[in-house]
């Protein structure tokens, strides 16, 4: 199974509303139920309705979510029809987007990129789940998602399977090289990854994703972090730092030190693949969908055997922190069956759905009880190898305005990593941008 990152990010209206008229609308005031409790919340009531639930999420690469759908028809009493949206995320939102300032449309359930709810919360368009989602069922989910699901002390939405940025690398040749453990900073990369490419006639070590997109936001999000610089503390923006400015440097010295290729600022996921699979790098950074691809038809050459997965490197004394990936359930505040969605929402996100999903898709859940199963670790060893970055990922800035805000910080980190600006004219040009969007935004 092949799965690509295609993240996307739109324009949205500045529309803003209070809580207390958004759970007037909602409805999210009913009483709850306990996440993972036997029984649903059922039809009818203030968010009840007629007709059957509509549940859109991207074309199913896994083809789990049909399955899935089938099954719960089984045994609920209403029914729920899959809406196959745009596979792009970027159009995907579009889409939503447009339903949602015209209305509301008819969806109800949102499988939605970790990205958008604080975008849609602000603006109205998904449904405050704090009273049916408290925080000690929360507490079963890993802490990242859940908190891109949180907007001013509200939560929209739940869980539903994750991703991570990681690093990958080559460990037969690190060991034939005297190397016993991956890197731990991106100093000790940029020495292990020239030595270990000379020794096997590679020209270059370590392979990102550079380029002017989405990803490249999360690559360079990833150095400032682990330098211990940031983007937003609260409402205000915080990136021009002394230590956003080393985090820049270091994936600036990547490509000047000839660790990683000049090429690097434009490749994407789709360039990073068969340059590491291919043999032609000793480390890359990539999500965890690539160990799937391992010895497969399309790369035949590197098996899984082959590959180690670790936490990404920090900068001196900094943490580490990965870009948090992944999707998010999430219920439309138009909904007339705001109880029979929470139902689909809880049962999608109970552990034997996730579980099913993680053996027949690949994907990473996001309940912390399924990264002792057995029987996942068997089968998704990246789960098990890479289960550090999973543990230590970070939402990208979580804001309203982020889709404005992701334009300007790939369109700065590309330049940087070219050389076209020195990192410390992109953090001052980032700080000047990201707070004129939050104030025109305000």
């Amino acid at each position: 199974m092949t799965r690509r990152r295609t993240d996307g990010a739109g324009t949205l209206g500045r529309r803003r509303i209070s809580r207390r008229q958004f759970l007037k609308i909602g409805g999210a005031g009913l009483a709850g139920t306990a996440l993972l409790g036997a029984a649903g919340c059922g039809g009818g009531g203030e968010g009840g309705g007629s007709g059957d639930l509509v549940f859109a999420m991207g074309a199913d690469s896994t083809g789990t979510i049909q399955p899935l759908i089938d099954r719960f028809n089984e045994q609920a009493d209403f029914r729920v029809n899959y809406r196959e949206m745009p596979t792009d995320t970027g159009q995907f939102f579009d889409q939503l987007r447009t339903e949602f300032q015209a209305g509301g449309g008819e969806i109800d359930v949102i499988g939605g990129d970790v990205i958008w709810p604080a975008q849609f919360a602000a603006n109205g368009w998904i449904l405050d789940v704090s009273d049916r989602f408290p925080e000690e069922d929360r507490q079963a989910f890993l802490e990242a998602p859940v908190q891109s699901l949180i907007y001013e002390d509200a939560i929209y939405g739940v869980p539903w399977y994750t991703d991570a940025g990681m690093l990958y690398y080559r460990q037969d040749l690190l060991e034939e090289s005297g190397i016993s453990e991956p890197p731990t900073t991106w100093a000790e990369l940029k020495e292990m990854a020239p030595q270990v490419a000379q020794e096997n006639n590679m020209n270059n070590g370590f392979i990102f994703q550079g380029a002017n997109y989405e990803g490249g936001t999360c690559n360079g999000l990833e150095y400032i972090w682990t330098h211990g610089g940031d983007v937003l503390d609260g409402d205000q923006i915080v990136i021009d730092s002394p230590e956003s400015v080393a985090g820049l440097e270091t994936e600036r010295s990547m490509v000047a030190d000839g660790v990683a290729p000049q090429a690097v600022a434009t490749y994407k996921e789709t360039e990073t693949d068969p340059a590491f699979l291919g043999n032609r790098m000793v480390f890359a950074r990539n999500w965890p969908y690539m160990y799937s691809l391992a010895g497969s038809d399309d790369y035949p050459d590197i098996k899984p055997d082959q590959i180690g997965v670790a936490a990404l490197p920090t900068g001196e004394g900094g943490p580490t922190h990965s870009a948090l990936g992944g999707w998010n359930l999430l219920i439309n505040a138009q909904t007339q069956k705001a109880d029979q969605a929470w139902e689909f929402v809880q049962w999608l996100s109970e552990p034997e759905q996730q579980k099913f999903r993680s053996l027949e898709g690949s994907l990473l859940p996001t309940l912390k009880s399924l990264y002792e199963d057995q029987e996942i670790l068997d089968a998704v060893p990246v789960i098990r190898l890479g289960s550090e970055a999973l543990q230590t990922s970070k939402p990208r800035p979580v804001s309203p305005y982020y889709s404005d805000m992701s334009l300007k910080l790939a369109e700065q980190f590309n330049n940087a990593l070219k050389g076209d600006v020195s990192p410390q004219q992109a953090v001052k040009t980032l700080q000047e941008e990201l707070t004129n969007i939050i104030e025109q935004g305000g």
